[in-house]
């Protein structure tokens, strides 16, 4: 019978995606499609699964698989300081420069997700519906930060302001939840140690970073498919991890999120990721799901009075934990996203499963009120999504062309500047010789200035800009600029070297610091033997429709694809795809990977969106 429910079970998970895409329910998260389907094919409806020892074991597997996946989620790049001083230029131009950065953002939000669930807790405890203060305290505060990961970036917005915040938000609400449960589980369990022996945790965690840090740098010259040597070691720091939380009496939860962590801070690849997602997301967490779903005797709860007036108390209580982050969501986005962004906030399931669980196993909340929190939950699952789709749209500051300053204007960078003001890019011209700028600023804009010291084009906002190009003809000039500009963190410095001595001299550091370098007799030389070897090259240069672009593939949604699959594979034609290094000669049944870098060639209006969705960092 065992193996009977068990199969049942893998049988759903396997059907639940292919019905949800066969029709198109987009709406609500797997997960929660989980859960529902375990409900009806649990005791609720037609009882065809009971959990069993067996499926207990896999389902808290699966639990500690998802926290340890959901610890690897957290970009820690998003606490990193980021210059928010507005240059002099910036102040006289910028109307609506934003203020408040996500991590500034997502701390004053989550602050009054902390106080409101404090209160609402204390507003149960007083009124006799739920006495522990503490475990409503933490189950309010929760988000579930999978679901959330997952409408973003169906809606392609992780790179963006908005979607960082969120994130971020969501990341404390999984976080700040942890830490309170267990230190709940340490002062009110009963096979709980002293708290201090909780840092034997991180400690461990530090050791374990300390040992493995050099790990992914070697490891691919020795890696064979019958090894996997990065997914042995992710087991092993889940392993260790949830042995040393148990043995000081946290819970095994606890270890998994911080083994999570650990690994992510050991960088690995992203195929590491993908390969451990396919692990977990592929069979322990839709068991652990659909039995959460199982375990709901619906039959059960919906007879008791109190628990039917307690489902949407709590649900509300969910919703208005995090009403507070609205107003502060208001300070840098628009209202409709506001209010979008605190709804999908709401959203919470994962850190409820896991808080529930442990509640349970220490007798602290019975079966009903269990099922009462986890419907409500639910609940926030279907309608939170609804509510963020309904309302979210793109940010005037997501609409912004990529910025592209030119340092020196002549007769080698202002037909370029013409050309790429057609397109997405917003140009802007400097110089310091008033002739250059009496011949060429009715054509492009370009600001004289007096001096090209460093320290007066970043007092005069230069420097911040998404491509800085120094065009000037003075080489060792174009070499200390490029030198400032990287330190002042542009993102991509291209550089101008006609003469060869300079760069020669300087062409190694430049690259180490990741500056493209171009010297213009040896690209003419290139195109000439480009001209001789290939004779249409010319066809394809002179042709005022179509282009050569280069793009690099962050986009999750055009990845692990084959490029005859991909929905604009008719407008470009692919002619290389860069590799780790290596070049590949692709075909229709080449598969796109995250990371590779695209040639390709294609109408200039058409190419130019492709090349902009392929390299949105979602």
């Amino acid at each position: 019978m065992d193996q009977v429910s068990l199969v049942i079970i893998l049988l759903a998970a396997l059907l639940i995606p292919l019905i949800m895409a066969k029709f198109k329910i987009n709406s609500l998260p797997t997960a929660v499609m989980e859960i529902i389907v375990g409900i009806v094919i649990g005791p609720s409806v037609f009882n065809f699964v009971n959990t069993s020892d067996l499926i207990s074991q896999l389902s808290t597997i699966g639990v500690i698989v998802l926290l340890f996946l959901s610890g690897l989620e957290i970009d820690f790049s998003l606490f990193k300081k980021r210059r928010t001083a507005l240059t002099p230029l910036e102040q006289k131009n910028a109307v609506n420069t934003p203020k408040y950065s996500p991590v500034r953002l997502s701390v004053y939000a989550y602050s009054t997700i902390i106080v409101l669930s404090l209160l609402l807790a204390a507003a149960f405890k007083v009124s006799g519906l739920f006495s522990d203060f503490w475990l409503a305290a933490i189950l309010f505060g929760t988000i579930s930060l999978g679901i959330v990961i997952a409408a973003l970036k169906e809606q392609e917005l992780l790179s963006k302001a908005f979607g960082q915040t969120i994130l971020l938000i969501s990341v404390f609400g999984e976080l700040v939840p942890m830490m309170g449960l267990t230190l709940y589980a340490s002062v009110y369990g009963s096979n709980s140690q002293s708290l201090w022996l909780l840092l034997l945790i991180l400690a461990v965690a530090a050791l374990l970073l300390l040992r493995f840090k050099p790990f992914f740098r070697f490891y691919q010259n020795i890696n064979k498919s019958t090894t996997q040597l990065d997914i042995r070691l992710a087991f092993f720091l889940i392993v260790t991890m949830v042995t040393v939380a148990e043995s000081v009496g946290a819970e095994n939860i606890l270890g998994a999120f911080v083994a999570g962590i650990v690994l992510k801070l050991l960088n690995p690849s992203e195929t590491t990721r993908e390969r451990l997602d396919a692990i977990g997301y592929g069979f322990f967490i839709p068991i652990f799901f659909i039995t959460t779903g199982v375990d709901l005797n619906l039959r059960t709860l919906l007879t008791s009075g109190k628990i039917l007036l307690l489902i949407p108390l709590f649900f509300l209580a969910y919703m208005v934990a995090k009403i507070g982050g609205y107003w502060v969501l208001k300070l840098r986005f628009k209202q409709a996203n506001a209010l979008a962004g605190t709804a999908l906030t709401a959203t919470t399931m994962t850190m409820v499963l896991a808080v529930l669980r442990v509640a349970k196993s220490m007798k602290t909340i019975t079966s009903d009120q269990s099922g009462a929190f986890l419907l409500a939950a639910l609940l926030t699952c279907v309608i939170s999504p609804l509510i963020f789709n309904k309302f979210y749209s793109a940010e005037k500051e997501d609409l912004v062309k990529t910025a592209v300053h030119f340092i020196g204007a002549n007769l080698s960078t202002v037909p370029v500047a013409q050309q790429l003001r057609k397109g997405w890019y917003d140009v802007s011209m400097y110089t310091n010789h008033p002739e250059n700028y009496q011949t060429y600023h009715a054509q492009v804009p370009v600001t004289l200035m007096e001096n090209f010291t460093a320290q007066d084009l970043q007092d005069h906002g230069v420097f911040d800009t998404d491509i800085l190009v120094l065009g000037h003809i003075d080489a060792e000039r174009n070499y200390e600029l490029a030198k400032a500009a990287k330190a002042y963190g542009v993102r991509r410095i291209i550089v101008r070297f006609e003469d060869r001595n300079v760069l020669n001299e300087h062409e190694d550091e430049l690259r180490e610091l990741g500056v493209e370098v171009y010297n213009t007799p040896e690209a003419n030389i290139t195109l000439l033997r480009a001209l001789i070897e290939s004779p249409s090259t010319l066809l394809l240069l002179n042709d005022t429709e179509n282009s050569i672009y280069e793009v690099r593939v962050l986009n999750h949604l055009y990845t692990d694809v084959q490029i005859k699959n991909l929905q604009f594979a008719q407008d470009i034609t692919i002619s290389q795809v860069i590799r780790n290094r290596k070049l590949i000669a692709p075909n229709g049944n080449t598969t796109i990977m995250y990371g590779d870098r695209l040639i390709f060639t294609g109408n200039k209006q058409t190419a130019a969106q492709i090349r902009q969705a392929l390299a949105t960092a979602n």
